[in-house]
């Protein structure tokens, strides 16, 4: 029997490490950083968008986790994220997963799931 996206993620700890660095690839990312540096300046806020961050790919992988954030349109309504910009925060999920030894198909069912939602981010 083939282990869930969440087992093969590594569980809560792998999710919740491939997502902080994930994040930290974005705060890095010029094309991007724009969005994300705002947040240091609310770190109980950011630590919540972490969380939410965290629950949400732990829930939709499979996972025990909760997730209580809004909605993905609601969350990004008004942001007018550009194709471009959707694209290079998949290229820092995927550089997070390589970092953590993520195997291909693994990787090809989140980059699945990462352009299932991509209606409901860009340019909202």
């Amino acid at each position: 029997m083939e282990k869930s996206l969440f087992e093969r993620l590594g569980g809560d700890e792998g999710i919740s490490t491939i997502v902080k660095r994930a994040i930290s690839l974005h705060m890095e990312n010029p094309h991007i950083n724009a969005r994300f540096l705002p947040y240091k300046e609310r770190p109980e806020y950011f630590n919540t968008v972490i969380q939410h961050s965290i629950n949400f790919f732990n829930s939709g992988s499979g996972g025990p986790a909760v997730y209580s954030g809004r909605d993905m349109e609601t969350t990004h309504r008004g942001m007018n994220i550009n194709p471009e910009e959707y694209m290079h925060v998949i290229d820092d999920i995927f550089i997070a997963l390589d970092e953590n030894a993520i195997d291909e198909n693994t990787k090809k069912d989140v980059l699945a799931i990462l352009w299932s939602l991509k209606g409901m981010i860009i340019a909202k």
